[in-house]
């Protein structure tokens, strides 16, 4: 797994990201193109996260640009490595469905038309890409596992879909830079604006969770695979709870299944008896696989709102009503976990992460970000309740909503929430 905290090593996180937004990189620079000008930023302690970055700039200067991806509400893309395959999801900033930039027009028309309909009142605008590295912190935090490494990166490419002025200033640009010099040419930036969004490495081998879910029920799993999905199905429902994922259903969050097969293997310390005879047949035997299962909690960009849903929808979790949630939390599950979330020094190093993340943003308002870090607190509060009295998920998303603030927090006091939305799932 990755480094919880967003690590960039060139300098202040905050000042980076508002020079790339409001485009204060100088005309002239010492970078000879964009790709060595992002690698300036997309430094990290995961070493394999930042080869996989490299390999996606090299991929764009090669002319491999990111795919955008169909589904969905804003612009995100497939990107690719040098040899053409799928290795991350990149989500920008700009493209999400409050973005300036959103390439979805039909969600253009929803939010000029019907406003009401469009959105999360509960949630900051433009902040996904810091929710879906967010989601990754929280996971590494408690060793969790599940979350698919996320972290902030800043990229351009053809493929994103930039202003007629964006495209136009580049054009400017490079007829511009044809006239000097080349010793001055090879310096001047010429190429897109950089892009800043969260990179989400790409998972092998997983479908939709409903569509196994579905299949589950005609071919019921093993009874080792079936506790192991438990506890991963667990895992999942602790990281959507503590975030407060206002966008789970089970057509984002994934599953991978390798089904249980046998195969015949010879044991290479029997003796096979003298030269030239034949292997007895008692030393092949039977190896049985019970099977695999693994979950990748994928789409993280709607959580951590500053208040609890109380306007029109409840924007409930979809796994509640799966048979899983049903079954107490298992004692691995509480052994694992409660001894972190019932730590106050523990919460307050990963409210101090996610605050060190959340800066990045041009945005951030330390009050705002408090309002979110008092829903988290207070999530995990009741799911430091539900651990203690042995409940199971279902329980757990049905206790009272309720807030705790930085002041609070030490001696446990909750503010109850008691306001519910109209349309109401519980």
């Amino acid at each position: 797994m990755a480094s919880g905290q967003p690590d960039n090593i060139v300098q202040d996180p905050a000042v980076v990201t508002r020079t790339i937004r409001n485009e204060k990189l100088p005309l002239l620079n010492k970078v000879p193109s964009v790709v060595s000008q992002v690698s300036l930023f997309n430094e990290f302690s995961d070493q394999a996260f930042t080869a996989t970055v490299k390999n996606v700039e090299r991929a764009v200067e090669e002319g491999i640009l990111p795919e955008r991806i169909v589904q969905g509400s804003s612009g995100s893309y497939f990107a690719k490595d040098i040899n053409k395959q799928t290795v991350a999801v990149f989500k920008p900033r700009d493209e999400e469905p409050y973005g300036a930039a959103n390439p979805k027009w039909t969600k253009w028309i929803q939010k000029h038309c019907c406003p009401c309909t469009f959105g999360r009142g509960c949630l900051v605008p433009n902040l996904g890409y810091l929710s879906e590295a967010g989601a990754s912190i929280v996971d590494e935090k408690l060793s969790l596992g599940i979350v698919p490494t996320t972290k902030v990166v800043y990229l351009a490419s053809e493929s994103f879909y930039y202003s007629r002025f964006d495209r136009a200033s580049k054009s400017a640009r490079q007829i511009a830079s044809e006239k000097l010099p080349s010793r001055i040419r090879r310096h001047v930036k010429t190429g897109l604006p950089l892009k800043e969004g969260s990179m989400q490495l790409f998972v092998k081998g997983y479908k939709d969770a409903e569509y196994w879910l579905r299949q589950f029920d005609s071919e019921p799993l093993s009874t080792e695979v079936a506790k192991d999905f438990q506890l991963l199905f667990e895992k999942l429902v602790c990281l959507d709870y503590i975030i407060r994922n206002t966008d789970r259903g089970n057509d984002n969050w994934l599953i991978r299944y390798d089904r249980a097969r046998s195969s015949t293997v010879t044991d290479p310390e029997i003796d096979d008896g003298d030269a030239g005879e034949e292997p007895q047949d008692d030393t092949d035997f039977c190896m049985v696989s019970h099977g695999a299962i693994r979950v990748a909690a994928i789409d993280n960009g709607l959580a951590f709102p500053f208040k609890h849903p109380d306007s029109w929808r409840t924007f409930p979790y979809h796994w509640a009503w799966l048979p899983q949630a049903k079954k107490p939390f298992c004692k691995e599950t509480i052994e694992s976990i409660l001894p972190k979330i019932s730590s106050h020094t523990f919460v307050e190093s990963l409210v101090e992460e996610l605050q060190t993340l959340f800066k990045m943003d041009s945005s951030y308002t330390p009050g705002l970000f408090q309002q979110q870090m008092s829903v988290m607190r207070g999530q995990i509060l009741n799911l430091e309740k539900a651990f203690r009295d042995r409940m199971s998920p279902w329980q757990l998303v049905h206790l009272a909503s309720c807030t705790v603030d930085r002041e609070s927090a030490i001696s446990g006091e909750a503010t109850m929430h008691l306001r519910t939305p109209v349309f109401s799932c519980w």
